[in-house]
């Protein structure tokens, strides 16, 4: 059993969906605190050749508040808003017909909390890539709260079963190997190559949201990107 653990995030770039694909389960560990500014509410997108911010607006967002309880914004405007910043800047793109219908699925969910909406989203964009991988919140049954950072990773890994646990290249610092390996747990991380691909006629722009790949890629082609990296 090999599983990964990461925060909830809205619309991510490839690399996360390369580990997510990666792995046996994916745990959206969401009963953690939440980080302003961060990714989870937050994607880059292109508009006229250049990388854009698109945010998904939260009610009373704090960082003393788990990601798991913090609600959407009451205004529903904000969905219409994004999805017309979407449309209007991929409209010419190739497959736009395909996946603007997907992504607005997406961000008209009717659900109460981020962490809903971007576990939603899943469902769409999984079933979309033919990701097999089970998703699980870890609001909803661990209860190791009372734990921190890498011995909160390796009980997930024991109540999981999981002899394998894959981890993004950026917390090589935050774990000890051998400290998995003593749990019986085989430790690696991800390093995702670079993927590129034409983006209109425009100077690519790297790791945006998975709503860009999408929008300029098959499935065939975005099956193949999953698999462009290293574990190491």
């Amino acid at each position: 059993m090999t599983i990964a653990i990461m925060q909830p995030y809205f619309l991510p770039y490839i690399g996360y969906l390369q580990l997510m694909n990666a792995v046996d389960t994916f745990i959206f560990y969401d009963d953690v605190a939440f980080i302003n500014r961060g990714w989870i509410n937050r994607n880059r997108i292109l508009v006229n050749g250049k990388d854009h911010l698109i945010t998904v607006p939260l009610k009373d967002a704090s960082q003393n508040r788990l990601i798991a309880d913090i609600d959407l914004s009451d205004d529903p405007k904000w969905r219409s808003k994004l999805l017309q910043t979407v449309g209007q800047s991929y409209r010419k793109a190739p497959f736009y017909t395909t996946v603007y219908p997907l992504l607005e699925k997406i961000v008209n969910l009717e659900v109460r909390t981020i962490a809903d909406l971007i576990r939603g989203s899943f469902v769409f964009i999984n079933d979309y890539l033919g990701i097999q991988t089970k998703i699980i919140p870890s609001s909803d049954r661990y209860h190791n709260s009372d734990l921190k950072a890498q011995e909160r990773i390796l009980d997930i890994c024991r109540q999981e079963k999981a002899d394998r646990y894959i981890n993004p290249i950026g917390g090589m610092e935050l774990y000890d190997r051998q400290r998995f390996t003593d749990a019986g747990i085989e430790l690696f991380f991800i390093q995702s190559k670079r993927v590129e691909y034409p983006q209109f006629q425009n100077d690519f722009v790297p790791w945006l949201s998975i709503a860009d790949v999408l929008m300029f890629n098959d499935v065939p082609t975005v099956q193949k990107m999953l698999g462009e990296f290293e574990l190491v």
